[in-house]
């Protein structure tokens, strides 16, 4: 598990006692894995929301040319219900690579309402409602970058602080602001307290890709750990006899998983890989674990027990991990997953190939094969 927590200095003795909180609030991770937005949105479900009132900043696109002037619509919220009118903190919670549909009621929602703060949340440019053009061409998204979004966040902050100053008839005030962020937010999050130290007084940053990895053979190397020797050995098994029945049987295997449209086979391989670190990832081993290992016991079908644990767990959608859907250039409710893909591999990377040996998931599963990474 990591926990990184970035601090700065204190304002006022208000954000101090909940930074002292926020340094022993319990932020539990498995070792990061860069979800697909489409898997992350399906595995949060998570309905329950402070506010979903949409508003609207007009953007800078290109925070690194004096010559482009163009702007877009970058979509945020904000929730003041338990604002301590003045000069409460201002909580800025970032929204990642998947749409932005309001403020969550979750722990953050209730450090608010402890400590008498305002709640904004800026969807990240690009996803969601917040896209700068109405085509996803690779050409268009050469301004999708983690640089260019902090530079968001920053203009944001001014923006967001000079409206609050206008409400309450004052100029040149400054609320103490905090960062939350999670996962590839929570990178933004410690690295925007980095870059901007005078706009905030500090950050949470949980399970934070700080530090980019280009072949993360230890995420696999993890889930063997986390799974112990015979669910381990069960998955290893299952592994080497799906190989084979791509071999011989690929449409009728394919089938079996529910994964029928998934033609290219290092696509189909990284979903079944996909399937079984979720479970270790979100803390839900035994679902894959106890099929495997019973089945194995029982002599039955591992490929069999394993293609019913993918079905009712995470076979809904495989499109997510489709060649075919990741180059739609079309701007819809779905296409987070071509944009995180672009993030991924042009920055991010993260790539979670097989170890050289011992690997759960196919050793087809590398950087090579993988047509992800051709864009």
């Amino acid at each position: 598990m990591s926990k990184t927590i970035t601090r700065g200095v204190v304002m006022d003795m208000a954000m101090l006692s909940c930074l002292l909180v926020l340094l022993f609030f319990p932020t539990l991770s498995y070792s990061y894995s860069p979800r697909t937005p489409s898997r992350l949105n399906r595995l949060s479900n998570n309905s329950n929301y402070l506010t979903k009132q949409e508003l609207w900043l007009s953007q800078t696109l290109d925070h690194y040319s004096p010559y482009d002037h163009r702007k877009f619509q970058q979509r945020y919220y904000e929730f003041l219900d338990y604002f301590q009118f003045p000069d409460g903190p201002v909580f800025l919670v970032i929204c990642g690579e998947y749409s932005c549909n309001g403020i969550k009621n979750d722990y953050i929602a209730v450090l608010a309402k402890k400590f008498g703060a305002a709640v904004v949340s800026l969807e990240h440019r690009y996803y969601g409602k917040s896209s700068p053009f109405k085509s996803l061409a690779t050409e268009n998204l050469r301004y999708l970058s983690s640089k260019q979004a902090l530079f968001d966040l920053a203009v944001f902050r001014h923006y967001y602080q000079d409206s609050l100053n206008s409400k309450l008839n004052r100029t040149k005030t400054e609320n103490p602001w905090f960062v939350f962020g999670v996962s590839y937010p929570g990178a933004l999050s410690a690295w925007f307290r980095l870059k901007f130290p005078h706009l905030t007084c500090g950050s949470l940053a949980s399970s934070a890709v700080v530090l980019a990895v280009y072949n993360y053979t230890e995420f696999d190397q993890q889930v063997g750990e986390s799974a112990g020797a015979a669910c381990k050995a069960a998955l290893q098994e299952t592994t080497q006899l799906i190989e084979q029945k791509l071999e011989t049987t690929a449409k009728a295997l394919k089938k079996s998983f529910n994964a029928a449209e998934l033609q290219i086979d290092g696509d189909f391989l990284y979903f079944l890989a996909d399937a079984a670190a979720t479970s270790f990832q979100y803390g839900n081993p035994d679902k894959v674990c106890k099929p495997l290992v019973e089945a194995k016991k029982a002599g039955e079908d591992l490929v069999d027990a394993y293609a019913k644990f993918v079905k009712e767990n995470y076979g809904d959608s495989v499109q997510t991990y489709d060649q075919k859907h990741l180059k739609s250039t079309a701007v819809s409710d779905d296409n987070s997953d071509r944009l995180w893909w672009f993030q991924v591999c042009s920055e991010v990377a993260y790539f979670q190939v097989a170890p050289s040996n011992d690997s759960v998931r196919s050793s087809k599963v590398d950087t090579r094969q993988s047509p992800h990474l051709h864009y």
